[in-house]
């Protein structure tokens, strides 16, 4: 069976990462595999920290995205490849890479999927979580505290600075590549239900 690949996109803290781990999660073993977008930020060892600071990272610039779109290509081949990983305290690339084995469903999950053309086209199927922007913000904070080590002041800096603009500029006007939208993301069980139905149907078929 030729790989179904998913995109699922929307703003930061929107429920990405809930809505392609329950999808993946209700389907049969060993049938999905997540793979993050944010794996592929390009590696900034070679800047020192304060160079690191003034880094956008919320443009679709800061990712290696072609690197995205052939590995997708080669588990769309049925080949495994081995994606990159990214730490996100230091800004650097991890030196070992995540081994990832093609699997009838890959879900990948990222704010900029559907801004980036050559991306986006490479989703048999594209989601948006659509998710109120104060909601969103909570979560970031949250999330950046206490996964990333930041302090609420660079995370309030960084916000006004480029998370905001950015997703006014490239996030938001991405929503209308979508197939679908999932208001309130992994909260919104009726359009999770109907997803995976259509997904075990397909695999069934």
């Amino acid at each position: 069976m030729r790989p179904l690949i998913i995109g699922i996109a929307g703003g930061t803290g929107s429920g990405k990462t809930t809505v392609a781990r329950k999808i993946a999660g209700a389907l049969p073993d060993g049938r999905a595999v997540v793979i993050q977008h944010d794996w592929y930020y390009l590696d900034r060892s070679h800047l020192t920290p304060a160079e690191r600071a003034l880094i956008n990272f919320d443009e679709p610039d800061a990712l290696d995205n072609q690197r995205l779109v052939d590995d997708l290509a080669t588990l769309r081949q049925g080949v495994a490849t081995a994606c990159p990983q990214y730490d996100f305290a230091t800004h650097t690339r991890d030196r070992e890479a995540r081994t990832v084995a093609p699997h009838p469903v890959v879900v990948v999950e990222g704010i900029l999927l559907f801004a980036i053309p050559s991306l986006r086209d490479a989703f048999d199927l594209r989601l948006f979580v659509d998710t109120d922007d104060d909601i969103r913000l909570l979560r970031r904070i949250r999330r950046d505290i206490e996964d990333r080590g930041r302090d609420i002041g660079s995370i309030e800096a960084q916000y006004l600075k480029s998370v905001r603009p950015m997703h006014e500029r490239y996030v938001a006007p991405s929503r209308r590549h979508a197939h679908l939208i999932i208001p309130e993301g992994g909260e919104n069980e009726p359009a999770l239900d109907v997803i995976v139905g259509k997904l075990l149907h397909m695999l069934a078929t």
